[in-house]
């Protein structure tokens, strides 16, 4: 009896699974055609919030041209700024490229402030103490007190790291518009020396631009200075 029993409720058993398993498309079908109708409603629904804001931003851009020029103005300017700034590989140039500028010059006639600049941007780089941070519309370089590669523990640390709030007083260059301004700014005149120039006057320290009068009486005397040279015979006009 206990043998019948058995085999009544597996047989019981199977049929549900069969039977379910004969379901089993016919739901997943529905369940299917369900999802892909809320899904169509909802891609639905988006597109025609898309095409409500751009139709309103047409209407807002034809109604007041000078805000949307002004906006597209200003976000124009962020993505050339953007696109242009300068990274960690431009400043290697640029360092390296002013330093053979100098290299090139006798040490006699370099610009203090060029080469002390210069050799300690150099120092700092060979010491891999240089750090590069993106702001987004420009980048900043700045130093750090050990190689990341040193095996110190204060080099190592994280909590011993520069804290953001020094990096302003850190901050050794400026990138913007693919140009760092600091470095170019201290180039300025890197092949004269300002020393030769103390022993002068005050009056012959500094020069101005010379006016147009005199901008002409040196190319007259230019001039007259590739014309012939006459003689004349002092004994004739006695």
């Amino acid at each position: 009896v206990s043998g019948v029993i058995c085999d009544r409720r597996i047989a019981t058993r199977t049929k549900g699974r069969v039977h379910a398993r004969e379901r089993d498309p016919l739901s997943c079908l529905v369940e299917l055609s369900a999802v892909r109708s809320e899904h169509g409603v909802w891609c639905r629904s988006l597109l025609s919030d898309y095409k409500e804001a751009c139709r309103e931003a047409v209407v807002g851009a034809w109604e007041r041209p000078l805000r949307t020029s002004v906006y597209v103005t200003l976000l124009g300017g962020a993505w050339a700024c953007f696109y242009t700034k300068p990274d960690r590989l431009s400043f290697d140039d640029a360092l390296l490229k002013r330093s053979n500028q100098l290299g090139l010059l006798s040490p006699w006639i370099r610009s203090g402030i060029s080469d002390v600049h210069v050799q300690s941007l150099v120092k700092l780089r060979n010491e891999g103490r240089l750090r590069h941070a993106s702001l987004g519309l420009l980048s900043v370089v700045y130093y750090a007190d050990y190689d990341p590669d040193a095996m110190l523990y204060e080099a190592q640390c994280s909590n011993l790291s520069v804290p953001w709030r020094e990096i302003p007083q850190r901050v050794l260059d400026i990138g913007f518009a693919g140009n760092w301004w600091i470095l170019s700014s201290k180039m300025k005149d890197y092949d004269v020396n300002e020393d030769e120039f103390k022993q002068l006057p005050v009056h012959m320290q500094v020069t101005s631009t010379p006016s147009v009068k005199e901008v002409e009486r040196n190319e007259k005397l230019h001039r007259d200075s590739w014309l012939p040279v006459s003689v004349e015979d002092k004994g004739d006009k006695n």
